[in-house]
């Protein structure tokens, strides 16, 4: 804003003492660059598909219109769960997803996104930029010719929603869970039966019974699923990622055309992109649970006896992936050496604060 400005000034200065003005240096030396975006995210999570919205009118925004990128929705130009290879590819320049879709490629991509048991928010931040997260990461992408940049976040996720109620771990043994990535290993191992289904089709598989409990992400995106009228026990936490990270991804080669303006003005559209995501849940989670309570879903925790098999069983996955993948091993030990740093320091200062203020801070205090 300031720059344009700034030249505008100057623009209008020479002109009035009879200069001929000239164009702003910028306009003439940028070429225009016209990418493609693939998006993995169905219309019914708008907030994460907004992230690709967001990082196109920052990108046009800050070069002047001079590079723009065209998004096309989840399966209409790629299949959501062809990101990677389409942006490998150049199908596309670039993605938006989230990298827990490609487990079943290499389990160690899923730590770009969230793992079991792993880091909150905050912590995957700053393990990204701080730590050896992005570095690490990106030797892992290299491979399929891509430079990822963290692109949003969903913060801790909610367990789903359950036809019956789960007293005991016994009572995962059997049941049919919409669950992805990582998590479907985990629950795989703790007896449950993994299902894929498309969110579209969650209200009818769960009415049918096609599944019996449906993870998704957290009250701000799960309330347009009305999932509380076939199912209404409403489980906390998912532990199966402290948080949910999406990624762009992007071509490398494309990435390596770009003028360094443009490099940057995609780098900080990320940032922007992120910061804005996660704003959204913070804001709107907290209303759309009210709303969905009202509604008659029922808040249940899930039994302490449940969420220690559950570490335990993660613990075996990561233990039998790290035997046979380097790559996942690394990461997996940089992960758990900066949440075992960061954790003390979150339970000692953010985690007080917050229990404090909602003991101080009650409606009539």
């Amino acid at each position: 804003m300031r720059r344009r400005a700034f030249l505008k000034q100057t623009a209008l200065g020479a002109a009035a003492g009879g200069a001929a003005v000239a164009a702003p240096v910028f306009a003439q030396e940028a070429p225009a660059v016209a990418w493609r975006l693939a998006s993995s995210f169905p219309d019914e999570s708008p907030t994460m598909s907004a992230g690709a919205e967001d990082v196109a009118r920052y990108v046009s925004e800050v070069t002047d219109g001079r590079f723009t990128i065209e998004i096309y929705p989840a399966g209409d130009l790629v299949q959501p769960g062809q990101i990677l290879e389409a942006v490998q590819y150049r199908v596309v320049d670039c993605g938006h997803t989230a990298s827990t879709r490609y487990f079943d490629t290499d389990p160690a991509l899923s730590f770009d996104a969230g793992v079991p048991f792993g880091l909150n928010t905050r912590q995957m931040h700053a393990w990204m930029l701080q730590g050896e997260g992005l570095a690490l990461t990106r030797v892992l992408f290299d491979k399929y010719n891509i430079l990822n940049f963290p692109c949003g976040y969903t913060g801790a996720q909610m367990g789903g929603w359950f036809r019956p109620e789960i007293k005991t771990v016994d009572d995962l043994r059997g049941l049919k869970v919409k669950a992805g990535g990582f998590a479907r290993a985990v629950l795989a191992r703790m007896g449950a039966i993994p299902v894929a289904v498309p969110v579209a089709e969650t209200y009818a598989a769960l009415e049918q019974g096609v599944v019996d409990a449906v993870a998704w992400i957290g009250p701000y995106d799960d309330e347009s699923l009305a999932l509380y009228k076939v199912a209404r026990n409403y489980y906390f936490p998912g532990w199966w990622a402290g948080t949910l990270q999406l990624s762009l991804y992007v071509n490398q080669d494309a990435y390596d055309e770009l003028p360094k303006p443009y490099q940057s003005a995609l780098a900080l559209a990320c940032s922007m992109a992120t910061g804005n995501m996660i704003a959204k849940y913070d804001a709107g989670n907290p209303q759309a649970l009210r709303r969905l309570v009202s509604r008659g879903a029922q808040l249940k925790a899930f039994p302490r006896p449940l969420l220690q098999a559950g570490y335990e069983a993660s613990l075996a996955v990561y233990k039998e992936i790290s035997a046979k993948n380097p790559m996942f091993k690394k990461l997996y030990e940089s992960m758990t050496a900066f949440r075992d740093m960061e954790a003390p320091w979150f339970r000692l200062a953010e985690g007080s604060f917050d229990n404090l203020m909602t003991t101080l801070a009650q409606p009539g205090s």
